[in-house]
């Protein structure tokens, strides 16, 4: 299994799965600008956090 790293459907989706905050919002639609200091690895860190959020609440649904 090989994972597509540039896939970014699933923010798509999970927007419309659930309410967010604005900072959350923001980090899906526009992604982690940069990986350098602290704040992108903040950044990084929070989308992943996400991301494992989105596939709990899809494995749900099914």
């Amino acid at each position: 299994m090989s994972t597509k790293w540039d896939d970014t459907s699933w923010q798509k989706e999970f927007l419309e799965m659930k309410s967010h905050s604005l900072s959350d919002i923001k980090l899906l639609t526009d992604g982690v600008k940069e990986l350098k200091g602290i704040k992108g690895l903040i950044g990084a860190w929070r989308l992943g956090v996400l991301h494992v959020e989105y596939e709990r609440l899809k494995n749900q649904q099914k």
